[in-house]
Formats: C-alpha cells, structure tokens, sequence
C-alpha cells in the first residue's frame, strides 16, 4: 500500500438506486467522478466492483456518511457502513467513512450553474449527481487529511 499523502483513492456516495463513485490522488489531491453504479436496495453488482478495483487498483475506500445537519445517524449511515464493511471485507482495502453532509445539495448547486440541469424536466431521481457528490466526499476527504499533522 502507498503511503498517506500518495494514494490512489476509490469514493463511494451510497444510496439504495445508485452509488456515485469517484476517484482521486492524494498527491493531487484531484478527483474525477466515473460511471455511476446501479443498486437495488443498496446493493451494487459486486462484479463492477470488482471491475473498478482492478482498474483503479485503489490504495483506500472512502464511503461518505450521510449525517443529519445535527449530527446524527439514521437508517442510511447504518447502510452506508454495512456497504464500506462489505468493501473491506470483499477487497481487503481499508475504508474510511467521512461526514457527507450536504455534499448532494452542493452537487446539485454546481450541476445547475455548469447548465447540466437546465431543463427543468429533468429528474435528480433519474439522472442523478451521484458522481459528483462523490467526487465532493473525496475532496472533503482530502481536504481532512492536509489538516493532519
């Protein structure tokens, strides 16, 4: 495994229809979203998982953790930490939970000032920002660990 400061890094932002999935380099500390993954009920195809892993060859998982604005957990960080346990528990790579509060609604904020969600037909439900909710955990992420002494 790389050292702190050099990894490659797998992000995941957990729902029941889609997980959006990011990648990034500590390094860099840049982040670009990939293809979303298809769940049902929370539960990916762990085939395209494993298809991500070998390519990306991940260092870390970091799967956000959606917190109420006060802080507390509810039904969806228990399925969230089910989903980081099964990572590590499928791949053996250490995962890591961060605090995701608001990282869709900023999502949705820069999806509709980039003009991707202009057209008001348009469904969050349907076409989500799930990638780039992700890429904002990793960033959130990466932004924790330049803190640290």
């Amino acid at each position: 495994m790389a050292e702190v400061g050099q990894r490659l890094v797998l992000a995941f932002d957990f729902g029941t229809r889609r997980i959006g999935v990011a990648v990034g380099n500590e390094m860099l500390v840049s982040a670009r979203q990939l293809e979303p993954l298809a769940a049902r009920d929370g539960i990916p195809d762990w085939r395209q998982v494993t298809r991500l892993v070998e390519e990306w060859r991940p260092d870390l998982f970091v799967v956000g953790l959606p917190l109420e604005l006060d802080g507390a957990e509810l039904a969806m960080c228990t399925r969230a930490r089910k989903f980081a346990k099964r990572l590590f528990g499928r791949f053996g790579i250490h995962c890591e939970m961060v605090d995701e509060r608001g990282t869709t609604r900023e999502a949705k904020a820069i999806a509709r000032e980039s003009g991707e969600w202009r057209d008001s037909r348009k469904s969050y439900r349907d076409d989500g920002v799930d990638g780039l909710a992700a890429v904002l955990i990793l960033e959130g992420f990466f932004a924790g660990e330049a803190k640290k002494p």
